[in-house]
């Protein structure tokens, strides 16, 4: 079983490699940004709760995510592993995988970051809030308080995985296929 970190702040690239990669590696992508949607968009417990979050651009609590990450994986069932896409996001979430997946009997292979300069986050980010509907990405200043709470409260989790010789940085500038290129030099030798 490979299970891949694909890591890095908004507007990397996460969610559209995560869904090349998948297909190439036959591997379950979880990206916890479509588990809190869903979760909002059906106006679940889980939902409305995560909704007062995302929508001040906020990091939802670690056991509220926590708790969305272990149903979606149990309910998977048997598979080839996974690529967690937004997840984990702290070192007590990155224990708490650590631990779900030793119950599985398997482990984290790798982070793989997504390394690319803020402006072109934000320029990004803003272009896709132009079609996404997400109110998160149509507003320069919550945009940019999502990137700063990147660096502030996630950033951190390179060091978790460094420690394990886990963590590889891959440039996340140009087309899909060549950052797709890159990632998979790193998860082929994983």
């Amino acid at each position: 079983m490979k299970n891949i970190v694909l890591f890095g702040p908004p507007g990397a690239g996460k969610g559209t490699q995560a869904e090349v990669l998948k297909e190439k590696y036959q591997l379950v992508h979880i990206s916890t940004g479509d588990l809190f949607r869903y979760h909002k968009k059906n106006n679940t417990e889980l939902g409305k709760i995560a909704a007062e979050y995302a929508d001040k651009g906020l990091l939802a609590p670690d056991e509220l995510t926590n708790k969305m990450l272990a149903e979606e994986v149990e309910r998977r069932g048997e598979v080839n592993g996974f690529i967690f896409d937004g997840y984990p996001r702290t070192n007590d979430q990155a224990e708490f995988l650590q631990n779900l997946l030793n119950e599985k009997n398997t482990q984290v292979n790798g982070m793989v970051a997504l390394e690319v300069d803020d402006e072109i986050l934000v320029e990004r980010l803003l272009e896709r809030g132009k079609t996404s509907g997400r109110p998160d990405d149509a507003n320069e200043d919550v945009v940019r308080n999502r990137i700063k709470v990147y660096y502030d409260e996630t950033a951190i989790l390179k060091d978790f995985y460094e420690a394990q010789d886990k963590y590889y940085g891959v440039d996340g500038v140009g087309t899909v296929e060549e950052i797709t290129e890159r990632l998979s030099d790193v998860i082929d030798t994983l």
